[in-house]
């Protein structure tokens, strides 16, 4: 390789980025809307479920029980209702998530010791959500159940009965369970896509569809020197913007990394590599900006939201999925993330993960060499 050949190549493409304000745009304002929409929109924590209340028996054991529910960080009673048809009403509207009907003699079947039922409705359209929420008033009503035992049998002066068996639960990592320390890394494998694959698939394909690849051809610049010049300008925006990332997620959301800052460094710089060089190839291949921007849009941005663990498990899904999620980078980079980010872990551990980005870097930088050749250069 030649540096002065890629230094030419590096300095026109700076140039064309400083004088195109979309490609600054899609740089530097889109990863950021990304890092604050991400952040502050996209939750998977269930809490403050809307909650209305149907109160037939009217007793101050149910008034009780409506309290506790309402102090508990998870629940928030909106509303208490005359009759069932309220209900419906509510649930109709999405006006509330969670309905409780407390029925007549409710607290008289409970000192009679009788079996003393409560009717909880959901509203089922997000089933995740409403699968939390089940569990969540499932085991609100055991310790409430527990706690009337424990009154019972202290009013009959009868020793309490321990459980026989008594969990003693520690969460190892992402002590808090807050999504927001998962999500808020994760951003950063979609941002490099961004800026790495979709910027980079317009760089070949516009030099053709403005008839200059005829003249870069006929210059006497390697491959390999016009690949490296034409990356390097998007490489350095690719980690200003991991940068900003890093900055925001600690700022605006607290989440620290907990291993080494240049554990990352060489992570993203080893991604953002992939990225750059899928965006070459794309670009190469197409000869067209429209197609390459859409086939982009396909390859690399929706495979690495969808496929790569970070949004959606891939545990759950199909079995066919889960073989195509092993070609996609970002699959490799978010563990990476979580593993720098939420574990603690350091290099003897990540290791293999680093090793298949360096493979895949690779191969598509050879990929793009040979396919430049063919074309001549």
């Amino acid at each position: 390789m030649n540096l002065i050949k890629i230094q030419a190549i590096a300095r026109k493409e700076f140039l064309h980025l400083i004088r195109d304000f979309r490609s600054l745009y899609l740089a530097f304002v889109i990863p950021l809307l990304l890092i604050l929409l991400f952040g502050y929109a996209l939750s998977l924590d269930v809490d403050n479920i809307k909650t209305v209340v149907v109160d037939h028996d009217r007793t101050s054991l149910s008034r009780d029980f409506i309290l506790k529910l309402n102090a508990s960080s998870y629940f928030n009673v909106i509303r208490h209702l005359p009759n069932t048809r309220e209900v419906t009403k509510y649930l109709d509207h999405g006006w509330t998530t969670m309905a409780i009907i407390i029925p007549p003699d409710w607290t008289e079947n409970i000192k009679a010791d009788r079996s003393a039922p409560i009717q909880v409705l959901f509203d089922g359209s997000d089933p995740n959500f409403a699968g939390m929420s089940v569990g969540y008033i499932t085991r609100f009503v055991n310790e409430y159940n527990n706690r009337l035992l424990y009154d019972f049998l202290n009013r009959k002066e009868i020793e309490r009965i321990k459980p026989p068996i008594e969990g003693q639960i520690r969460v190892w990592f992402n002590e808090d369970l807050e999504s927001r320390k998962f999500i808020v890394p994760g951003i950063i494998a979609i941002i490099i896509m961004i800026v790495g694959a979709m910027l980079t698939s317009l760089v070949i394909a516009r030099e053709h569809e403005n008839g200059t690849m005829e003249t870069l051809l006929s210059l006497p610049v390697g491959a390999g020197d016009f690949l490296t010049g034409k990356a390097i300008p998007y490489f350095f925006i690719g980690m200003t913007d991991v940068l900003i990332a890093v900055l925001m997620g600690q700022v605006l959301f607290g989440v620290v990394m907990k291993s080494g800052f240049w554990l990352l460094v060489l992570a993203s710089s080893i991604y953002l590599a992939v990225a750059l060089s899928l965006g070459l190839m794309i670009s190469a291949l197409t000869k067209s900006q429209l197609v390459a921007n859409q086939l982009a849009l396909l390859i690399t941005y929706l495979p690495s939201l969808l496929l790569s663990d970070f949004v959606f498990p891939i545990v759950n899904m199909p079995k066919i999925l889960q073989m195509i999620t092993y070609i996609v980078p970002a699959r490799y980079f978010i563990d990476i993330l979580n593993g720098l980010y939420l574990r603690g872990l350091e290099l003897n551990i990540l290791w293999p993960s680093y090793l298949v980005l360096i493979i895949m870097f690779l191969i598509l930088a050879i990929a793009n060499f040979v396919i430049l050749k063919k074309e001549g250069m």
